[in-house]
């Protein structure tokens, strides 16, 4: 059986828009992880997306409890993360620099801005600006296109 979660009846992935998580003090994240693992295991329908949510705002009012473990303490624990997440790099295309080049830049500038959204805009800027140089920019979507100007200007804005 494919391990690879099927696509929504809508034709939409999802992880086409990513979601925001400012008010509550997290960094710009996709949701395309989360929503595929999910419908892999079966939550194909809202009740599933509504359940989560519950959770999550139960959570809300328990942040404040885990910001009292230390950093130290939780380093294991976002290593074997890393560790998982590292798997989905066997369906990158490292033949392709347009692809290969900007999927380094996402997985090494992670690390070194201490930012995951940092990491995604910069691999994100690489591709569009490769399949531009390389002129392959009708294969650029236009959701990619919009978010890549975004977090240009969130560069040029911020800081």
């Amino acid at each position: 059986k494919d391990d690879v979660a099927t696509p929504h009846p809508s034709g939409r992935s999802p992880d086409t828009f990513p979601s925001r998580g400012r008010p509550c003090r997290d960094p710009l994240r996709s949701n395309g992880a989360p929503a595929s693992a999910g419908v892999a295991e079966g939550g194909r329908t809202g009740l599933t997306s509504i359940a989560t949510a519950a959770m999550f705002l139960i959570a809300m009012f328990f942040a404040p409890v885990a910001e009292l473990i230390p950093s130290c303490a939780t380093a294991a624990a976002l290593i074997y993360v890393g560790v998982l997440m590292i798997g989905g790099v066997i369906g990158i295309d490292w033949k392709d620099p347009a692809v290969a080049v900007p999927a380094f830049l996402t997985m090494a500038m992670m690390p070194f801005t201490y930012n995951i959204s940092y990491g995604i805009a910069f691999g994100l800027i690489s591709y569009i600006l490769i399949m531009l140089f390389t002129g392959r920019a009708k294969e650029i979507k236009v959701g990619t296109w919009i978010i890549g100007v975004l977090f240009a200007v969130m560069f040029f804005v911020s800081r």
